[in-house]
Parts: structure tokens; sequence; C-alpha cells
């Protein structure tokens, strides 16, 4: 479904937009994500009574980045490069007249949720919890006056177990501060989200475009993995039985439905609580659940979605190449 250039496009709101149907290039969007996510507005482009772009705006609790008060633009999808020319326009207008100064995007309110685009892509197959996106969707945005504000990468690692000095120090000093690192107890699996939650919440703190989430929403995020992932592979570090710092791994569950043999284990995410005691902590739960992965038959590792400036790009960068990229995107207002 495509507008023809010159014609005008019709902006409406969510709740005309939920009495419509899509084009069959655009992904099927929940409306229930609009309460639980908190949004401001919601708005769509149709033509001919077909929905053939959408997003959703944010500008009451949004992330601090500097002087800006942040606009935030997520649950992104146009079917045509016209349409979204017109979304964008009329998104950057909206924000700025709520008195926003940046505009941030797409990036679904937070980035505890979906965020950033693909600009880089490989022969690589995608892998679990990886986003996916039109080639298209990335030149969208630069077309109306955003540029790329942060980079992030993947890459995958095909020698899982490695013996490093530098990991040795850095066991012997864990070991002599009393701290362990074990693996998630599925059969306490409330009270282990717990102290992931704990630490998460400090790890993460001084992230680009952090901002809070509510213990309730967090369980949310992580409940449908309960049944369809295994826990060997989430890994706690304690030290006086209070959680320091954690690993959150999972088999790469596309293989699986792509008929293939999972040989690839996915490194989702990492934190570790701040502070000079626990440096290096990240780089021996990263090798630690390598090594278990190992042993467990897994031949790869990906390291996902790791922000290109920062301590998990030198840990990760450090062995492996990436081979795919990504992006988020902003414009300055007014």
């Amino acid at each position: 479904m495509k507008l023809a250039t010159g014609q005008r496009p019709t902006i409406i709101s969510a709740e005309q937009a939920g009495a419509m149907p899509r084009a069959r290039s655009l992904p099927v969007f929940d409306d229930g994500l609009l309460e639980q996510h908190r949004a401001d507005a919601h708005w769509a482009i149709a033509e001919d009574d077909v929905i053939v772009a959408r997003c959703t705006l944010w500008w009451r609790e949004t992330p601090r980045y500097q002087q800006h008060r942040v606009g935030v633009i997520g649950h992104y999808a146009a079917a045509s490069d016209v349409a979204a020319a017109a979304l964008l326009e009329f998104s950057a207008g909206e924000l700025e007249a709520k008195g926003c100064t940046l505009a941030v995007g797409p990036m679904d309110g937070s980035t505890w949720r979906d965020y950033r685009l693909m600009t880089e892509g490989s022969d690589e197959p995608r892998f679990f919890l990886e986003p996916a996106n039109p080639p298209e969707w990335p030149a969208q945005f630069v077309r109306s006056g955003f540029s790329e504000f942060a980079w992030y990468f993947s890459v995958v690692f095909r020698v899982l177990f490695r013996r490093a000095s530098l990991i040795g120090r850095v066991r012997e000093r864990m070991e002599r501060s009393a701290v362990r690192i074990r693996v998630f107890d599925k059969d306490r699996f409330d009270d282990e989200l717990q102290c992931i939650y704990d630490v998460a919440q400090s790890s993460f703190a001084d992230h680009l475009l952090y901002a809070p989430l509510s213990e309730g929403e967090f369980r949310r995020q992580f409940e449908p993995l309960r049944a369809h992932v295994p826990t060997e592979l989430i890994l706690l570090a304690e030290q006086e039985q209070k959680a320091v710092g954690f690993c959150f791994a999972v088999p790469d569950l596309l293989q699986c439905k792509r008929g293939e043999a999972v040989d690839t284990v996915i490194v989702k995410t990492l934190g570790v609580r701040p502070g000079r005691a626990f440096a290096g902590l990240g780089q021996l739960l990263l090798e630690k659940v390598q090594q278990r992965a190992a042993v467990l038959g897994f031949r790869r590792a990906v390291h996902a979605l790791v922000r290109e400036t920062g301590h998990l790009e030198r840990i990760s960068g450090r062995y492996a190449v990436p081979f795919r990229r990504y992006a988020l995107f902003a414009r300055e207002l007014g």
C-alpha cells in the first residue's frame, strides 16, 4: 500500500485506527501495549481506510539526556516512505508542541523495551530476541531529519572455552572477596528474578537514556520466558548472600524453529553492581557462561545488541568481530 506522491495523508488517532485494517506489510500491533507502556498518544496514517503507518509518542515520563527534554517515538512501522515521512514529521511537531527539545526513536517508551533499528545486516540468520525491521526503516528516519544517535552491534564467538591470565586474576580476586557464581534456581523463580531486578536497577542506572522500571513490569517481561527458556545458562554472582551480578543467556530458539540443531547460545543481558570491588566480574560471568555452554554441547555464542561505547564493547570485541549493527536515531526540535 503506497501513498501517491503529493497526496495528503490522513492522520488518525488510536481510537480510529483500532477499527481499520492494516497494510499487509505492517506488523500486527497489540493495542493493549498502549496502556501497558503508559503511552501518551498513538497516531497512524491512513489511505483509503487502510493503516499504512503508525507510531506511539511519549513526552511525560521519558528518560533524561543532557539539558534536553526528551520525546520518544516508538511502536514504529511504515508501509511506504511517503507515509513514513508524513508520520515522522507530524510526530516531531507533536513532541515539539509538548515542550520536547529532542525526539528519539524508535524506542517503545524505554530502553527496557524494544528499541533501535538494524542498520547493517549479514548472512547470519536472525537470532532469538533479536529485533527485526525492513531495511528501509533507518533511511526513513534519516530523510525526516533524524541522525544516528547511539550505535550497537552483535558478535558471534566460535570458540567458547578460553583460559586468559586476566580472567584468572579476576577470579582469584573475586574468591578473596567471597564472590561466588552459581546457576539460577528455577525452583525459586520469583525470588531469583527479584535478585536480577535489584542488580539491574543499580548496574544500568548510568546507561544512555536509562529510566527506572517498575518491578511489576520487569516481571511481566520475564514471565513469557518462564515456560520456554531453560535456566541452566542464567548465572548469578553473590557476595554474602546478596546478588552483585548476573548474566542472562538463552539457547537460540529460532534455530529450533527453523528445524536446525540448536548449537548457539545468546548472551542477552549482563549486569554488575557499580564499584571498583566488582571490576572484571562482568568478564568473569561471560567466561563462565560460555564455558558452561560448551560443556552443555553448544558450539557458538552470540553477544547480542552491545552498545559500541562501554565496557561490554571491550569485553565482546576482544575475541570476536561484529556481524550485525543497529542504531537509535534522534532529531533536535525547535
